[in-house]
């Protein structure tokens, strides 16, 4: 590829990993960097990254008491999409995205743990971020917070148990509430560090054997992960070109 598309990420727990990112960069031949704001709240500038990915985090968006770092994270969020840049929120990302674009981020009536259902919404399967997935797939949850859909934004993902599952924002900027990046290691270290999430129960609440073991899950997640990333590729790829017509 003549140029390599550079992202960062923003990694909000120790345990709550890149999951299967790093491999789709490396066979790439991408180059991923990433900041850890719950230890040093340093961002680096716009100019420096093509694409910022918002990981997720057992905290909440309208925690800043509890985590000042919040705020200097979301000025650095809202800036990044303010300057055009390309951005993918997974999970409490997709939260925080939601949040700088202006709307209320709080308790969804169910907690979504485990493995369920997301569904294409009817929006045109033109939509580029929607092409090369199926009607419907399984994915991965893990959240009892959900999100308001931003103006101007077009929601392309849809669950039972919470309406909002992901939306595109202005073309370059995606919010999934899922989470695609899970590898096997991902699910057993959340076992490990967030079981108490799992005893108050609830009808979309999976037990431990749902979750565990489930190869085949894990890896049509992972093709659901390098589908938006190829997306991601694409609108880089363009966009690079456009510059060097110099029409950007």
């Amino acid at each position: 590829m003549e140029t390599a598309m550079r992202i960062h990420c923003l990694q909000h727990l120790e345990f709550e990993t890149l999951g299967n990112i790093p491999g789709w960069v490396q066979s790439k031949g991408h180059i991923l960097s990433r900041s850890l704001p719950y230890i040093e709240a340093e961002f680096p500038h716009s100019d420096s990254f093509d694409l910022l990915i918002i990981m997720g985090g057992l905290m909440s968006v309208y925690q800043e008491n509890e985590y000042p770092w919040l705020q200097k994270e979301k000025g650095f969020v809202r800036g990044a999409i303010e300057a055009g840049k390309a951005v993918l929120g997974i999970c409490f990302g997709a939260q925080m995205i939601s949040g700088v674009l202006g709307c209320s981020v709080h308790r969804n009536d169910l907690r979504e743990i485990g493995w369920h259902k997301v569904e294409l919404t009817s929006v045109p399967r033109s939509e580029p971020f929607q092409q090369g997935l199926p009607s419907s797939f399984i994915a991965f949850q893990w959240h009892g917070d959900t999100y308001g859909l931003p103006a101007g934004a077009r929601r392309l993902f849809t669950s039972e148990a919470c309406k909002e599952q992901g939306f595109v924002y202005k073309d370059n900027v995606l919010a999934v509430q899922f989470h695609p990046e899970v590898n096997e290691r991902c699910i057993s270290d959340l076992m490990t560090n967030c079981e108490a999430d799992l005893k108050d129960g609830g009808p979309y609440v999976q037990g431990e054997a749902g979750i565990r073991n489930q190869p085949e899950l894990v890896e049509s997640s992972a093709g659901i992960m390098f589908s938006i990333l190829d997306r991601f590729e694409e609108l880089h790829r363009n966009t690079a070109a456009r510059v060097k017509r110099g029409l950007v």
